[in-house]
């Protein structure tokens, strides 16, 4: 859970700090872009502050549902065409999409792991 809060939180403070460039390249105006870099280093804290939590095995189902439930939403975004993408821009939500589904599957095989020792 910390790596995927960490890589959360310096990925949001790039987009912050490239939001007219990224803007320009995805399709979203500039504040949409330093708004979802915003959102990416604020959920990174509560990621990190959530991963030192006494029980790890409840938090990390709940952060496994919620970026399966998230990875969904990116591919829906593109498929429902509400954000005027650019075709950059579909990379990017598409490859945020995998990145987040690929920290569920971690996340999910984390509790595993722990139960399995329990």
């Amino acid at each position: 859970m910390r790596l995927d809060a960490t890589l959360t939180g310096v990925l949001g403070l790039g987009i912050a700090a490239m939001g007219d460039p990224l803007a320009r390249l995805t399709g979203l105006t500039a504040a949409q872009a330093y708004i979802v870099g915003a959102a990416f280093v604020l959920t990174g804290l509560v990621v990190y502050s959530l991963a030192a939590t006494p029980d790890l095995r409840r938090i990390g189902t709940v952060m496994a549902i919620v970026n399966g439930v998230s990875a969904v939403a990116f591919t829906v975004v593109v498929e429902a065409g509400v954000l005027p993408l650019t075709t950059f821009g579909v990379i990017a939500v598409l490859a945020a999409g995998l990145y987040t589904a690929a920290f569920a599957v971690l996340q999910y095989f984390g509790v595993r792991r722990l139960e399995a020792r329990a």
